[in-house]
């Protein structure tokens, strides 16, 4: 199969995302993370970035919300190469609007070969790894190669 290599920098593009029911838990999160954080770009959806900027003085880029297209926003940012990966603390248990937009998401995640985090204890492995402070390349399977045939 035909793949591709992707290098993430040193300094990392995150995306922090949350359902509503998990946004205090992001916040925690964020919270006893914030010196890791701090060393990379943030971007986020909308009022989870703003809560997560008034709350812990981090400059974050932010999107529209989720039910807003803020989602497939950072879907788009993953295929053009600016997210390098996601902490997204979503709500299996509670029904959303936007459903199709989140399982986009996860679905370009996965194609792009994305990390992504979905509760808490991923994104602590995640965040404490040391592939964190170096470059890493991710491999893709190169899919223009493989539609041209």
């Amino acid at each position: 199969m035909a793949e591709k290599k992707i290098q993430m920098g040193v300094k990392k593009n995150i995306a922090l995302i949350a359902h509503d029911n998990r946004k205090q838990d992001l916040l925690e999160w964020a919270r006893f993370n914030k010196g890791l954080l701090r060393k990379h770009s943030l971007f986020a959806t909308k009022s989870t970035g703003l809560m997560l900027s008034k709350e812990l003085g981090l400059e974050i880029k932010t999107f529209q919300s989720g039910p807003l297209g803020g989602d497939q926003q950072i879907g788009a940012r993953i295929v053009d190469g600016t997210i390098d990966f996601i902490i997204f603390f979503w709500d299996p248990l509670e029904p959303h609007p936007h459903d199709p937009d989140v399982k986009a998401l996860l679905r370009i995640a996965v194609v792009w070969n994305i990390p992504i985090a979905c509760n808490r204890a991923s994104a602590d492995f995640i965040i404490s790894s040391t592939l964190m402070s170096q470059t890493y390349e991710r491999l893709l399977v190169d899919y223009e190669k493989i539609i041209k045939k």
